[in-house]
């Protein structure tokens, strides 16, 4: 038996009695370094603040979150390494619940009632995958995505068994990096390989990427009729429709996917904003107190949902509900950082239907707290500015929009934000906002080139970088702070902390915009630079 003396195990159970068993069952597997953790909030904490080998967690972890829920935070969150195993403990008649949210499969299952040697048996076959991995995710955690991609054709080779996964993950890697055409090819082989569902998916994927919204759709549209329970599917056919206008169609879409896994808290999220936009409020209102209720627990809980849920009361005219809402979000939202901007457009929200003349107050208290705390998204500030300028409050409306353009990712978002002003009547103010922001972009690029041909790299760096941060969504500042960053190491040698700086920045551009032609450019710079200092990613074999 290998042994496992050197896994570090983290164990996800309400139940003292469950946790002394489990923890027994581990030891006698060969694993000794456990810690425990009762509740999906606790293991959250624990789990950011070291790394571990091994999550054994209970689906059912009593009141919050589930312990699928508590997996859609740790994949959405990225909260552990890619090597990280992740088994979830079930009892048989919650399995095919479980199971549903396919897009969020764990490692393995482990169905109640089981033994240690069962248990053992399936450590070990995460282990043996793990181990034929490790290099490719070890590249990708360094942000080598094309090295990623060589290590996973070697991987095909050297284990056959594996060589679909690796496949797939090539292909990922591949949309990852803004080139769907090779992808849309693995993908094409991959279904001729009778790797079906997932294979078409991929390719769905591929051609939306290329704007084929038609061809994607038409793909899609087979896949959940083939199989009425692939979440993924579901989601990315609502994402086509939205892409293309059709917001009905895509609020029919995922109110059938919540029909089949009422669990997943991002759908429900976003078939409540559906719902908002298309004037469903009855769907609405039912989706979002549902995401409320289940979101409250995590620890990534988001004050917008109360706002969009007293949106939903509000229209609807349960303005008693709306009011137990706003205290909800007060008591049960405190200490993040956008709960008083969240609290405020709430309390304008209803004032503005009742009549209240504490609602300029209101828009001024949101106004302020967004300028101070952030957080606040797009859509949450244009409705903020949409409310500021429908109470004459044009200057507060201004500020907003601003600060929507100068973190705008493309010329859509800043031609939605100018769209507030244009409904309004107001289109040539929403012009002036949209000038001066892009202004202020160029001046600021303007001048973090002047200092980088005055030699002053550094300065270029500093300047560029502390704009990113204020503008992380913004993708003409994020890329040429990568730029920046790439051309002081280019002139002055390498530099350990500004290479990292360099590499997060052209993830968040691809993040932006996987598809943007700059960002090729940008990243072959960044693999020379490190062949002229003989940085080679390492591609070493890790220990499992």
């Amino acid at each position: 038996m290998s042994d496992l003396s050197e896994l570090r195990a983290l164990l996800i159970e309400p139940n003292s009695g469950m946790r002394i068993s489990l923890h027994n069952m581990l030891n006698l597997c060969g694993i000794t370094k456990i810690e425990h953790a009762h509740t999906a909030g606790m293991a959250s904490r624990v789990i950011q603040a070291k790394p571990f080998d091994l999550v054994l967690c209970e689906y059912d972890l009593g009141v919050g979150q589930d312990g699928q829920q508590f997996l859609e935070d740790v994949r959405h969150h990225k909260l552990t390494p890619l090597s990280t195993i992740f088994i979830m403990v079930t009892a048989e008649r919650a399995y095919a619940k479980v199971v549903s949210a396919a897009e969020l499969a764990p490692s393995d299952y482990l169905l109640k009632p089981f033994t240690a040697d069962t248990l053992l048996e399936r450590v070990m076959r995460a282990i043996e995958k793990r181990k034929a991995f490790m290099e490719v995710y070890g590249l990708m955690d360094q942000g080598a995505l094309h090295e990623s991609i060589a290590a996973c054709i070697d991987g095909e080779k050297k284990y056959p068994r594996y060589a679909i996964d690796f496949m797939r993950l090539r292909a990922e890697l591949h949309v990852t990096l803004g080139e769907p055409a090779e992808a849309e090819a693995l993908y094409q082989l991959l279904f001729e390989m009778k790797a079906v569902a997932w294979a078409k998916l991929g390719l769905a994927k591929t051609l939306f990427m290329q704007g084929k919204f038609q061809d994607a759709e038409d793909i899609l549209k087979v896949l959940v009729n083939e199989n009425a329970k692939y979440m993924d599917a579901y989601d990315w056919l609502a994402k086509t429709h939205e892409a293309i206008g059709e917001l009905p169609e895509a609020k029919v879409v995922l109110d059938t996917a919540v029909g089949v896994s009422p669990h997943a808290v991002r759908r429900l999220r976003k078939l409540g904003e559906i719902a908002l936009k298309t004037g469903d409020i009855e769907t609405a209102e039912s989706v979002l107190k549902k995401v409320v209720s289940k979101a409250k627990y995590s620890e990534f809980r988001d004050p917008e949902d109360h706002v969009n849920l007293v949106n939903a009361l509000v229209q609807k005219g349960d303005h008693d509900q709306a009011k137990a809402v706003i205290r909800d979000l007060e008591k049960s939202m405190a200490g993040i950082k956008k709960t008083e901007a969240c609290r405020a457009i709430s309390a304008a929200l209803l004032h503005a239907k009742t009549g209240d003349s504490r609602l300029n107050e209101e828009l001024d208290n949101a106004v302020a707290a967004n300028r101070e705390h952030g957080g606040l998204s797009a859509e949450m500030k244009l409705g903020l500015a949409k409310s500021c300028l429908e109470n004459n409050q044009e200057d507060a409306a201004s500020e907003v929009i601003m600060d929507v353009m100068r973190n705008a990712p493309n010329k859509e978002a800043v031609s939605r934000a100018m769209g507030v002003f244009e409904n309004a009547g107001k289109g040539h103010l929403g012009k002036e906002l949209a000038d001066r922001s892009q202004k202020e972009v160029m001046d600021l690029v303007a001048l973090g080139v002047q200092k980088a041909k005055q030699g002053d790299f550094r300065g270029s760096v500093e300047l560029m970088a502390s704009a990113a941060r204020k503008s992380p969504d913004n993708l003409q500042v994020v890329m040429n702070a990568a730029l920046a960053s790439l051309k002081c190491l280019e002139n002055l040698g390498w530099d350990q902390q500004i290479g990292a700086q360099a590499r997060q920045l052209i993830a968040s551009a691809a993040r932006l915009d996987p598809m943007n032609p700059r960002l090729k450019a940008i990243r072959g710079l960044h693999d020379e630079i490190q062949k002229k200092y003989g940085i080679d990613v390492a591609r070493k074999k890790m220990i499992s």
